[in-house]
């Protein structure tokens, strides 16, 4: 981010907000760069599994309560993030479900399960594919940094997203809102609320949205366009449009003061583009040649030409029910949840690099009459000639193969717990158990020009799978935890918390063991009778091979992982406004496995051809953290303005991290193990009401990382931590004016600043290649960039309309690079470009 930039959104944000400063009602912030704090009172949260005020949390918590949230358009992960200082995320650059969080440093591995831990009014979802849905009518956000495995469970190494949603009230309600912005995207939500009796409430809410989508398919004339845009099939195939719709039912029946039955339900699809992915290389040898063959990603001009047009489909099915019990002394509370989320995609190939289908009769067919194309480079025509053409992923061409993915899961999770509380003393203990079951498959097929097969493995001619890995996983979890929170005087208070969990995990192999294929020079065939028609078979699976696997089956494996998680708070009042906090805590997250036969498929590809020296394996270790935070919160001048400052220290050990493999063999996901990270960070937020109804708000934060020992790639120790941007800076204004007794007038400005973020542990580092030319990735780190956002609005007690644009200036930035060294280049995905619109909504 140059200082020009930086300037210009302070001016325009000041700018907004002298234009339109009236006297306005009374308007505060309150902890975080985005928070309103509602009339008459404090903000409570949850952070600590009871209610208390936000100033009193000892730890560092970012909140929107249900005002902030309508005066954003904030409602799931991504939007919600980005004002939220030290979270950084990628989000649907593969597809839907996919989703990791960065909390100061700590990443959720793709492929692996999330660091994050997301809670939806007191039950937690066991699936990363919640992470980005919406969930329906939020009334308040609230992200806690650092581990909160202790109070908050299963996968909250990094920290933990708190939402709650409405509650039935004791009157009729209802609302509306519906938009329309540019890409002919259409966003609504409807909900309605209402007694049924004395005793029971119900709310019924649900959303729709579609959107066209940023980038098009230069190649392809829509197919998916013509179901949502009929007459429009002249259109190019759009790579990131979308169709979603959520329905969620809440019944809750309070038969006495002393018991609550939470009963909620939901049904939601998506069906969207997928895996809008271009290839760089990242090749210093050949930069004499052209530039391009070593560019910098942040200069790539983002081309799309796949012959396939991707498809993502996702459909999910949830029910819990929550029971809230008073016993006189103490409170019984439990729930039961179920939840069931099928996710699956097609897409392009990468293989065509290898000529892996290159004497195929269809490859060698579309690559001699396709019409020429203007391309990604380095893979148009101007380089590798129209008989090559074939030789690019994503191509025009069927010489790339297809891909298909599949993950689906369905859970059982329940948890009991008894709560106490004296005037001095809060205390809890329970019970969790979690039953999990996924499927995971990646199916690379022969593309013949007649469509994707959507299964895990076909022999149908049409699209005969040629590669695959498909696995079963089972997970069981039990764990027990209790804390204990004590007021040793007015002015000091201590918190201990203990959780200790057991998961036990298995996984067994889907891949016909008699399937081979082989190999005729680089021409891979089919051969579905299993017989050995050349000395070099090829199977399905390298781990099958006897060669490097003896048993010839890829055997059910089962491990148990264990940990104690404890974490210690304090706190001490220096003055009724002033606070300082201090916390430790120890992360979890539990090791796992990788499909069956990627440890082959690593030491046959690049092991033994090119003295890789990797340490990849089909399993993979349980991840800790030791986490320690220290910082002050307060407020001055009549609560017009408040703070928050912290510093911290984490060390990770084991830390999971996503690497994708590409090579003659097709693709390969899996998860490794960097041995030892260390994290240091500061972070802060303040808010300044200048006048009722003006408030300016910023946070910053700045994480210093460094792998300290990576034993899969020993030459990455001293690199920055994946994923970890080096700073975040939140700076905006907001404006509640009223212009009559029944209007008023809201201007929202928020500008957020991700600073330089490495994506890979392999940074400034010299690496060798399947293609004999060594590679470095120094041109692989995303630069600063910066996205302004402006809502303005007229409203009153029952209705709004509001103009808004995200990314206003249309930044161009890239979302995520995905280095796969040993091919020698990276994998990329653009950000959003500008989106704007109007809204209009209504309330009763």
């Amino acid at each position: 981010m140059t200082k020009s930039e930086l300037k210009l959104a302070t001016c325009l944000t000041t700018a907004f907000a002298i234009v339109f400063s009236v006297p306005a009602v009374s308007y505060a912030q309150e902890q975080g760069n985005e928070t309103a704090e509602p009339a008459g009172g404090e903000i409570v949260v949850t952070a600590r599994r009871f209610d208390e005020k936000l100033q009193d949390v000892p730890a560092a918590v970012s909140v929107l309560t249900a005002e902030a949230i309508e005066n954003t358009g904030a409602r799931v992960a991504a939007d919600f993030v980005q004002l939220t200082p030290g979270v950084t995320i990628v989000t649907g650059n593969v597809e839907a479900a996919d989703t990791q969080i960065n909390i100061r440093g700590i990443n959720g591995a793709r492929d692996a399960e999330s660091n994050v831990a997301l809670v939806v009014d007191g039950i937690q979802k066991s699936n990363t594919s919640s992470l980005n849905q919406d969930q329906g009518s939020v009334q308040q956000i609230e992200v806690l940094k650092g581990p909160q495995g202790a109070l908050y469970g299963r996968n909250a190494a990094a920290g933990a997203v708190i939402i709650t949603t409405k509650k039935p009230g004791n009157a009729l309600e209802g609302s509306a809102r519906v938009s329309y912005g540019n890409n002919d995207t259409v966003e609504g939500a409807a909900l309605i609320s209402a007694p049924l009796s004395d005793t029971i409430g119900f709310v019924l809410n649900g959303d729709y949205g579609r959107g066209d989508g940023y980038f098009r398919n230069s190649f392809l004339p829509s197919d998916i366009n013509k179901t949502l845009y009929p007459g429009n099939s002249t259109k190019a195939a759009s790579m990131d449009n979308y169709e979603r719709w959520n329905v969620n039912g809440r019944l809750v029946f309070t038969p006495s003061d002393d018991t609550e039955v939470d009963l909620k339900a939901r049904y939601g699809k998506v069906r969207s583009g997928a895996i809008a992915f271009n290839a760089a290389f990242q090749i210093p040898a050949l930069e004499g040649a052209d530039k391009v063959f070593n560019i910098d990603v942040n200069d790539h001009k983002f081309i799309f030409t796949p012959n396939i047009d991707p498809l993502n489909t996702q459909k999910t099915i949830e029910a819990s029910a929550r029971l809230t019990q008073s016993l006189g002394a103490v409170d019984l509370i439990g729930y039961v949840a179920y939840s069931n989320i099928k996710n699956d995609f097609y897409a392009d190939g990468t293989s065509g690099a290898f000529g892996f289908f290159g004497n195929e009769s269809t490859c060698q067919a579309t690559a001699a009459g396709t019409v020429p194309v203007v391309n990604q480079a380095p893979f148009d025509e101007a380089y590798l000639g129209g008989a090559f053409v074939g030789a690019q992923p994503y191509s025009p061409t069927t010489c790339d193969g297809t891909q298909y993915q599949r993950r689906n899961q369905e859970d059982f999770s329940a948890e009991l717990r008894l709560v106490g509380e004296t005037d001095s003393l809060r205390w809890q203990l329970g019970g969790y158990f979690l039953s999990l079951d996924r499927r995971t498959c990646i199916n690379l097929g022969l593309d013949t020009g007649q469509g994707v097969v959507r299964e895990c493995y076909t022999t149908d001619p049409t699209n005969r799978t040629e590669s695959l890995v498909d696995d079963n996983f089972k997970t069981k979890v039990y764990a027990a935890f209790g804390s204990v929170d004590y007021d040793v005087t007015e002015a000091f208070k201590i918190g201990v918390a203990l959780r200790y969990d057991i998961e036990d995990r298995s996984t067994s192999n889907n891949v016909p063991t008699g399937r081979l294929t082989r190999w005729v020079g680089n021409v891979l065939t089919g051969n579905p009778n299993g017989t050995a028609t050349t000395p070099a078979n090829y199977y399905l699976n390298p781990g099958l091979d006897p060669v490097y696997n003896p048993s010839g089956i890829l055997a059910d494996r089962s491990q148990t992982y264990k940990q104690l998680q404890p974490k210690v708070t304090l706190s001490y009042k220096v003055s009724p406004d002033v606070s300082l906090f201090a916390n430790w805590g120890i992360g979890f997250k539990s090791g796992g496995f990788n499909n069956g036969g990627s440890e082959a498929v690593i030491d046959n590809f690049f092991n033994a051809t090119i003295s890789s020296g990797l340490s990849i394996f089909d399993d993979y270790r349980k991840e800790r953290s030791s986490a320690f935070e220290a910082g002050i919160k307060g407020k001055a001048l009549d609560g017009r303005l408040t703070f928050d400052f912290a510093g911290y220290h984490t060390t990770v050990k084991d830390m999971q991290f996503f690497e994708f493999f590409v090579g003659p063999f097709g693709l390969l996901r899996v998860v490794s193990n960097i041995d030892k990270v260390e994290l240091y960070g500061a972070e802060g937020s303040a808010s300044f009401r200048l006048i009722d109804g003006w408030s300016l708000f910023g946070s910053f934060n700045v994480t210093d990382s460094k792998i300290k020992r990576n034993d899969a790639r020993p030459y990455t120790e001293g690199n920055k931590s994946p994923y970890t941007a080096d700073y975040t800076l939140n700076i905006g204004s907001q404006i509640d004016a009223p212009l009559s007794d029944a209007l008023s007038l809201l201007v929202r400005a928020d500008y957020r600043i991700t600073g330089k973020t490495w994506f890979h542990t392999v940074q400034d580092n010299t690496v060798p290649t399947i293609f004999g030319l060594a590679a470095n990735f120094k041109n692989s780190q995303r630069d600063p960039y910066g996205i302004f956002n402006l809502r303005v609005g007229l409203k009153s007690d029952s209705w709004s309309v509001s103009a808004f644009a995200e990314n206003m200036f249309n930044k161009n930035y890239v979302a995520e690079v995905i280095p796969a060294p040993e091919f020698g280049g990276d994998f990329l995905t653009a950000g959003i470009r500008r989106s704007y619109g109007l809204e209009l909504a209504y309330k009763f």
